[in-house]
C-alpha cells in the first residue's frame, strides 16, 4: 500500500503538488508531516533514517538547517563511498544528477531532527500522484519524475547499505537494537502529535478550491 507525505508548511497548498483526482479515486492516504521537505510517496520501497540529536551530540554540528545537512552528506559519504557519483546537491543526495534521497528537518533550541526518505525502489505508476512543484532545486531543470529520480537498489544491495549505513553512524553515536513495541510504549506518554492524516474532505474540499480558482481564471 502506497500513501503521501506532505510538509506541515504546504498542506494547504496540497492542489499544488498532488494530483488530487488520482489520489481521491485510489483513495490513497495523504499524510501531513511536522517536518520540512518535499511531497513523498510511500511504499514498500522506501527506506526511512531518522536522526534526532540534542544540540550537542555532534561535535561541530550547529542547529541550523545548513551545518545538519553538510553534515549529513558527509555522513553518507562514508555511506555510498565509491559507489555511484554520490553527491549532496541542494539539499537533496543523488548519484550524478539522479535523487534518491530527500530530506526534512525540524530543529528547536537545544534539539534537531534529520529525517531521509531514501527510495530503495519504487512504483513508476505511483508518480503519477505527484505534480511538478513549483519550487524544484535549479539542478532539476524541469525534468518529470521518471527522468529526475533513480532506486538505490540499482547501486548496492539492501542490507549493504543498511549494513553501511549503521557502521557509519557509530562512529558518531552508541548504536542499540530498539523494537517496535518499546517505541509505542514510550509514545503513549503523553506525546502531543503534529503529524496528521488528512481527511477525505479536507482532500475533496481542496480540490474543489482548486477547480474554483481555474475557472475564475479562465
Amino acid at each position: 500500500m502506497e500513501l503521501i507525505l506532505l510538509p506541515l508548511s504546504w498542506a494547504c497548498l496540497a492542489s499544488e503538488l498532488l494530483e488530487l483526482g488520482f489520489v481521491l479515486r485510489d483513495e490513497v492516504p495523504v499524510i501531513r508531516r511536522f517536518t520540512g521537505g518535499g511531497t513523498v510517496i510511500v511504499d514498500h520501497g522506501t527506506i526511512f533514517v531518522t536522526l534526532i540529536c540534542n544540540k550537542d551530540d555532534v561535535p561541530g554540528v550547529q542547529p541550523y538547517p545548513r551545518s545538519i545537512m553538510s553534515w549529513s552528506g558527509l555522513l553518507y559519504g562514508q555511506v555510498l563511498r565509491g559507489i555511484g557519483d554520490f553527491q549532496l546537491r541542494e539539499n537533496d543526495y543523488v548519484f550524478g544528477d539522479r535523487k534518491f534521497g530527500g530530506n526534512a528537518q525540524s530543529i528547536t533550541k537545544n534539539r534537531w531532527i534529520h529525517h531521509t526518505s531514501f527510495l530503495w525502489d519504487y512504483e513508476v505508476k505511483n508518480m503519477a500522484y505527484l505534480k511538478l512543484p513549483a519550487r524544484a532545486p535549479e539542478y532539476r531543470s524541469a525534468r518529470d519524475h521518471s527522468e529526475f529520480i533513480c532506486r538505490v537498489k540499482e547501486y548496492l544491495p539492501r542490507s549493504l547499505f543498511v549494513e553501511k549505513t549503521t557502521k557509519a553512524l557509530e562512529t558518531h553515536f552508541s548504536l542499540q537494537p530498539v523494537n517496535s513495541e518499546t517505541i509505542g510504549a514510550v509514545h503513549e506518554g503523553g506525546f502531543v502529535h503534529t503529524t496528521s492524516l488528512l481527511t477525505k474532505q479536507e482532500l475533496k474540499d481542496a480540490l474543489a478550491s482548486s477547480l474554483e480558482s481555474i475557472a475564475h481564471s479562465s
